[in-house]
């Protein structure tokens, strides 16, 4: 059985933008790229809502000639290999190969695709997050604590939301960056 991964880049105090829609604060250097291409390598599927999505298609074209760092091109190959599934209702058609469009975010099909997929499964993205999390789908969580406080915007998880958690791992790098690696244990 796969295990379905939440994993985000989240500021101090919890959010993953600021309140403009920005999280260019968040960007890994290649020290976090590295350390996060690792953790996705085992992923044959990434789960997306529209806008993470929107966001994350820039992968599908990026370029890899050899001009970029290697952290930046091995993503976008691990990128491009990976099954894709955007959860949106205002998307018709993917605009990236391997992709497929689901009207809606249905439980019980990610719960048959857990069960029947031989890779993990990532998930990313706050807004389909809190539905896997209210679902109890979710079984890990990574979250890549960048040293910034931005004092508002768009929350790493949904509001009332309450689980246990058990750390697995936790990792510190040059950049001030944290990685907290939990597993759900409700």
């Amino acid at each position: 059985m796969a295990k379905l991964v939440y994993s985000m880049l989240t500021s101090l105090d919890g959010y993953v933008e600021d309140a403009q829609g920005n999280f260019d604060w968040a960007a890994p250097d290649d020290e976090v790229h590295t350390f996060i291409n690792e953790l996705i390598r085992p992923a044959g599927t990434h789960l997306y809502g529209r806008r993470m999505y929107e966001v994350m298609r820039f992968w599908e074209t990026a370029p890899t000639d050899g001009d970029e760092p290697e952290a930046f091109t091995d993503f976008a190959r691990l990128w491009r290999a990976a099954d894709k599934i955007v959860c949106s209702t205002q998307l018709v058609e993917a605009s990236s190969l391997r992709t497929r469009i689901e009207p809606n975010f249905d439980p019980a099909a990610i719960a048959l695709l857990k069960a029947t997929s031989e890779r993990d499964i990532s998930i990313s993205g706050p807004t389909i997050a809190s539905l896997a999390l209210a679902a109890g789908l979710v079984d890990e969580c990574h979250f890549f604590v960048v040293p910034t406080i931005i004092g508002g915007g768009k929350p790493a998880l949904p509001s009332g939301f309450g689980t246990k958690l058990e750390l697995l791992n936790e990792r510190s790098f040059s950049s001030g960056t944290v990685h907290l690696h939990y597993r759900i244990t409700t």
